[in-house]
C-alpha cells in the first residue's frame, strides 16, 4: 500500500488496518482540546473493535503552539478540538495532514470538510436566539439581523465578540453580507445591548432569568446542560431556544449558524493508518451518537438518532455555506469587533 503524496493518506485507515494487519499499527497519539467525559467512551470502544491502543493527551490551552514548537518531532498523530477556527488555524499554520477517505466522504457532508480533507467535522452546535419565555413571544423573533433592530434596546446581554464562538457567527454574517453590511449590523446590536460583554453563555441566560435583559445568543447544548444541573435547571426553565433565520431565503432564511467539534491528522503523524481509522470511527453511527449525546450535540452524519433533550428542542434548517469558507473570514470579524468597539 502507498500514500497518494507525501501529505495524503489515500486509502482508507479501516481498509489499510485490514489489509496490513493490525499488529502493524497498534497504537495512535491524540491531542485533544475536548475533555476526558467526551472521548474517554468512545476510546474504549475504538481499542476494544480495532485493538489499536489509543494514547491520549488533554489539552485545555496552546494546542497550536505546542504543536508548532514540537514541529515534525511531535508523537501526536490525530488532533481532536471544537470550533472550525481552530481546526483552521492548525491548518493555515501547515500542521495537518490532508486525508482522502471514501468513508469519512459518505459520513461527513461536504460542508463540514476542511479543504483537500485537512479536517472533519464530527458533531455540530447551532447558535442560537435565548430569549425570556415570561417577556418574549417567539413570534417577535426572526433572524440574527433582526438583532440590531433598536426595538431591542437594552434588552440584549452577549459575552464578548472576540469569543470564539461570537466570531464564528460574525464570520458567517460577512460571508453572507460582506463586512460594510456587517459592520451596520454588529455597531446595531452593541447599541441594543443591556451591558458590557462579559461573562459566558450560561452567564447571559442567568442574567435573562434575573430580569436584566431579555434575548441572548448562545450554543444550543448549554440549555442541556444547565437542566441536568440542580443549581442551574431554573436558568433553563426561565428561557427557550429559537432558531434565526428560517424559511424562506427572500426573508433572510439562510440557515441558523451552526459550528463543529471535529478532527484531523497530524502532519507529523508516525501512525497513519490508525489515525485514520480513529477518525472513521468516529464517524460511525455507534460513535456518532455517543459522542453527540455526551456534550448535547448534533450528529453530522445523517439519519443517527438526537438526544431526546435535543430532539425536544425542535429541528431548523442549518447554514448551509461551507465551514472552511466561514473560517476565511474570522480575521475580519475580529478587526470588526475591535473597529466598532463592541466589547467596549
Amino acid at each position: 500500500m502507498k500514500l497518494s503524496g507525501p501529505a495524503t493518506l489515500a486509502l482508507s485507515g479501516l481498509a489499510f488496518l485490514t489489509a496490513i494487519g493490525a499488529a502493524a499499527s497498534t497504537e495512535v497519539n491524540v491531542y485533544s482540546y475536548r475533555q476526558e467525559y467526551l472521548v474517554q467512551p468512545l476510546i474504549e470502544q475504538f481499542t476494544e473493535r480495532q485493538g489499536v491502543t489509543v494514547n491520549i493527551v488533554y489539552i485545555k490551552e496552546g494546542l497550536l503552539e505546542r504543536l508548532k514548537a514540537e514541529g515534525a518531532n511531535s508523537p501526536a498523530d490525530v488532533v481532536l478540538t471544537a470550533d472550525v477556527a481552530r481546526l483552521d488555524a492548525l491548518a493555515e499554520a501547515g500542521l495537518l495532514r490532508a486525508v482522502s477517505s471514501p468513508l469519512l466522504d459518505r459520513d461527513i457532508p461536504a460542508q463540514y470538510h476542511g479543504p483537500d480533507g485537512l479536517w472533519f467535522g464530527l458533531t455540530t452546535r447551532a447558535r442560537v436566539v435565548y430569549y425570556a419565555r415570561d417577556r418574549i413571544e417567539p413570534g417577535e423573533l426572526s433572524t440574527y439581523e433582526d438583532l440590531a433592530d433598536p426595538r431591542w434596546r437594552g434588552r440584549i446581554c452577549m459575552r464578548s465578540g472576540h469569543h470564539i464562538y461570537n466570531r464564528g457567527l460574525i464570520a458567517a454574517m460577512i460571508a453572507h453580507h460582506g463586512e460594510a453590511t456587517t459592520e451596520t449590523w454588529l455597531r446595531g446590536v452593541k447599541a441594543n445591548l443591556a451591558r458590557r460583554p462579559q461573562g459566558n453563555d450560561r452567564t447571559q441566560i442567568k442574567t435573562i432569568t434575573e430580569g436584566l435583559c431579555d434575548l441572548s445568543i448562545g450554543n444550543t447544548y448549554y440549555m442541556g446542560l444547565m437542566k441536568q444541573d440542580e443549581k442551574q435547571r431554573h436558568w433553563a426553565e426561565a428561557v427557550a431556544i429559537f432558531f434565526p433565520n428560517q424559511g424562506d431565503s427572500d426573508r433572510g432564511g439562510w440557515g441558523t449558524h451552526v459550528n463543529i467539534s471535529g478532527a484531523a491528522v497530524t502532519k507529523s503523524a508516525k501512525n497513519l493508518a490508525a489515525a485514520v481509522a480513529f477518525i472513521e470511527f468516529l464517524s460511525g453511527d455507534e460513535a456518532q451518537r455517543i459522542y453527540a449525546e455526551q456534550n448535547l450535540e448534533y450528529p453530522v452524519k445523517a439519519g443517527v438518532p438526537w438526544h431526546p433533550e435535543v430532539e425536544s428542542w425542535g429541528g431548523f434548517e442549518a447554514d448551509r455555506l461551507d465551514l472552511d469558507a466561514v473560517a476565511a473570514y474570522g480575521p475580519a470579524a475580529t478587526m470588526l469587533v475591535d473597529r466598532v468597539g463592541f466589547d467596549d
